[in-house]
């Protein structure tokens, strides 16, 4: 094989086609799925789902699914000792989602980490104790398991993250993701709601932190202002939260559960502006999606969020948890519509620098320098060892 055909295995928590794949696997799948294409060979070991094919082929990557969403970890060493150990792959990339899997110890091809974020803290904002601990304390270890390893980042954020926990910064490679701009795109036959009305687009967890913004919803109401949240999607806060709208701002929130991407767009481009008060993401894909159709963007001013919305451009800025800013910042938008018309040409403009085949371009160049180099080194000394006591 040539050195620009490279054969990679690729290790994730979950893949796309997972009922529970999120903004993680959007991102893998887009950028390896265009090397597939290219003619690099792929495979792809990640957990299963019940009634999941054990193997398949989805857009020319092998997908080879083990376990579940709590057994993965535990399956993907004997899995791959099993299967994958002979195969001759120039290089494995661990999508370090959720857990690290600290492959750098017992894999034989050399090492690439690409990592759309750490949890650290966080994890206890969302997570009860022993899951959060266990979380923090498997993250750790990061900076010496994969001290020798070649990183690529999603954000500037995660970036500055990793290398505070004492990885070179010069061994991460910021790569942005990117967007599908045919689907993503300003509509002239389609009007904005009448109301002001604001969108969450994602899944509802605890740590997402849209308590703040149904408060704000709910002090604009108290003003004479009409407006509204509609939040779009599911997950395991969503019982809680929704009793939570029904006491502060009873009859001004809406749950539209699971979208297609058709009404995700359509929403997208009637929305005043959609809100993500996260206190931690790795990037935000939404927040470009949304401003490729040129909708304004509130968000947290937190890592990630910070990077996929451009402060007085595409969107605000606010600080984390204040319910006070994010009263002002609706209001800004619900009453200035000079303003609200400056913010959608800036976001149009912002989400054009952001391109899935850029992304992949970017990839596959960070890849082969790594092949071609000989960087991804890892603890690639220990590999034999410890695969052999194990």
């Amino acid at each position: 094989m040539s050195m620009g055909r490279l054969r990679l295995l690729v290790i994730n928590w979950q893949d796309r086609r997972n009922p529970q794949a999120g903004g993680a696997e959007i991102h893998l799948h887009e950028i390896f799925g265009r090397l597939s294409q290219r003619g690099h060979s792929l495979t792809l070991l990640c957990s299963g789902w019940p009634g999941a094919p054990a193997r398949e082929v989805v857009d020319g990557i092998d997908v080879h699914r083990i376990g579940g969403r709590h057994s993965f970890t535990i399956l993907a060493l004997p899995y791959y000792r099993r299967h994958l150990a002979d195969v001759s792959y120039h290089l494995v990339v661990e999508d370090i989602n959720k857990l690290p899997l600290h492959t750098p110890l017992w894999v034989r091809p050399p090492v690439v980490a690409l990592v759309p974020h750490l949890f650290g803290t966080t994890a206890f904002r969302e997570a009860s104790l022993p899951v959060a601990a266990t979380v923090w304390l498997v993250e750790r270890p990061v900076p010496h398991v994969y001290e020798e390893v070649p990183f690529q980042a999603i954000s500037e954020s995660t970036a500055d993250d990793l290398a505070s926990r004492g990885l070179p910064r010069s061994a991460i490679r910021v790569i942005h993701p990117g967007i599908d701009h045919s689907r993503f795109k300003p509509d002239s036959g389609v009007g904005a709601f009448r109301e002001p009305t604001f969108a969450y687009v994602g899944r509802l967890k605890r740590y997402k932190g849209l308590e703040h913004v149904v408060d704000a919803v709910a002090r604009l109401v108290a003003e004479g202002i009409p407006a509204r949240l509609l939040v779009a999607g599911k997950g395991d806060h969503e019982p809680l939260l929704r009793d939570y709208a029904a006491i502060r701002a009873p009859g001004s929130v809406e749950f539209l559960g699971y979208i297609s991407e058709d009404e995700k767009v359509d929403l997208l481009r009637k929305s005043w502006a959609t809100v993500y008060p996260s206190p931690k993401e790795g990037w935000g894909i939404t927040n470009i999606e949304a401003a490729a159709c040129g909708t304004p963007v509130l968000a947290s001013d937190s890592p990630g969020l910070r990077d996929s919305v451009a402060h007085r451009r595409s969107g605000l800025l606010v600080r984390h948890g204040d319910v006070a800013a994010w009263v002002a910042a609706l209001r800004s938008i619900a009453q200035d519509e000079d303003l609200r018309r400056e913010f959608q040409e800036g976001a149009r403009r912002f989400a054009s620098e952001f391109s899935w085949e850029r992304a992949a371009d970017e990839t596959e160049a960070h890849l082969q320098e790594v092949h071609a180099s000989g960087l991804a080194t890892g603890r690639s000394h220990l590999n034999t060892s410890v695969l052999e006591a194990r």
